[in-house]
């Protein structure tokens, strides 16, 4: 079969498009890419998803509307990806499409129930498309008790799991996650969970200070000085040394808790809080492997995927942080770590075609394995 899928993640970095060709299902499952790219998301459509994320501002009206917008501008991905790559749009088989978050609360409060909401309107792609649509993915999840996140250890586990080896595969989006992947026969369960923030803290930091949208390569953070006071300040959030199972997102780290952090230090140099943010982000993740996974789990390489492996001071970071791994990016393994996401949901996609189960238990905390996604049918027969 062929497919597309379709990420836009809490970074807001763009809407990544890949084209594949999968075929079997669970282990017998192989993929190969022949088309990727990531679309630009407008200036205006940001704004909205960021308003949109924010219980302060967000309101019905208008995640009713940015639903169908986003819904449009994903189709028109979808369109783009098969025109770049020549490939016939009717020859489609399927669009696995993760949508864009809007807000994710995996434990009760006191006045919210267990919930998360992806929008970017599923019939809008079936319809323009004349494909039949994967979306909606956590839900089912979440119903089954779990935190709806992380989903993407079920790709790795089936694309990378090594009958003699320990892998960590780190994702660095928006959010930074991770997945260990232990021997195919090790007593070990396969564990996932979000170490804290990614791109998210910088790329706002940049927007706010430079105007510009992300740390090209890391040189931004390169020229500056980490501020230790700042940094021990960050760390000591909560959620850094909270025990997996966990998840977070821009709730947590997004616009309003960036602005903070840069209203408190403003009187530092601009380099140097953009330095701090960077190695916020790769010791978060160095205090998450050594606090919770090195002690049980024989790790001897961690494999970076997402738009950070791109920011070289960041991978430095993580290197010094965790001197006595082999730190990869996906690249150099032949891999794209841009791709990666998008991948995994046509794999999930496939899944949920053949009606099986694409949670990992052991990472989203779920009372069993389940069937996600909900299928928008785009092909017409005629009437």
């Amino acid at each position: 079969m062929y497919a597309v899928g379709l990420m836009s993640g809490t970074s807001l970095d763009g809407i990544d498009a890949v084209l594949c060709k999968i075929t079997g299902s669970q282990k017998t499952t192989k993929v190969s890419m022949l088309a990727f790219d990531t679309y630009e998301i407008p200036e205006d459509i940001k704004l909205k998803i960021k308003k949109a994320c924010d219980p302060m501002h967000s309101g019905v009206d208008l995640i009713c509307s940015l639903n169908f917008e986003l819904g449009e501008l994903f189709a028109k991905s979808v369109k783009a990806i098969c025109k770049q790559a020549n490939f016939q749009l009717d020859q489609l088989d399927f669009v696995a499409s993760h949508g864009q978050t809007i807000y994710h609360q995996p434990i009760a409060d006191d006045t919210h129930v267990r919930s998360t909401l992806q929008i970017g309107e599923a019939a809008v792609i079936a319809y323009e498309c004349q494909v039949d649509v994967i979306s909606n993915f956590r839900v089912m999840d979440m119903a089954a008790k779990g935190e709806g996140a992380p989903l993407v250890p079920y790709s790795e586990q089936v694309l990378y799991q090594k009958e003699n080896e320990c892998i960590a595969l780190q994702n660095i989006g928006g959010i930074g996650n991770v997945s260990v992947l232990p021997p195919e026969k090790s007593p070990l369960p396969l564990i996932a969970f979000d170490t804290g923030p990614g791109n998210m803290i910088i790329d706002e930091a940049m927007l706010q200070l430079y105007g510009k949208p992300y740390d090209e390569n890391g040189q931004t953070a390169a020229l500056g000085k980490v501020n230790e006071e700042m940094l021990k300040e960050l760390m000591a959030h909560p959620y850094i040394l909270q025990v997996p199972k966990k998840t977070t997102g821009r709730e947590m780290f997004g616009q309003s808790f960036t602005l903070d952090v840069l209203k408190r230090y403003k009187a530092l140099p601009k380099e140097d809080i953009v330095a701090t943010v960077t190695m916020f982000t790769a010791k978060s993740i160095a205090v998450n492997y050594k606090q919770f996974l090195l002690p049980d789990y024989p790790i001897k390489k961690l494999i970076v995927g997402g738009g950070g492996a791109y920011n070289q001071t960041l991978m430095r970071f993580i290197q010094e942080e965790l001197p006595q791994l082999e730190v990869l990016t996906q690249e150099s393994l032949g891999f794209s770590s841009a791709a990666k996401e998008a991948i995994a949901f046509v794999v999930m996609g496939n899944e949920t075609l053949h009606r099986q189960t694409s949670n990992v238990i052991s990472a989203t905390g779920a009372q069993e394995c389940v069937i996600l996604g909900n299928i928008t049918y785009g092909r017409k027969k005629a009437c």
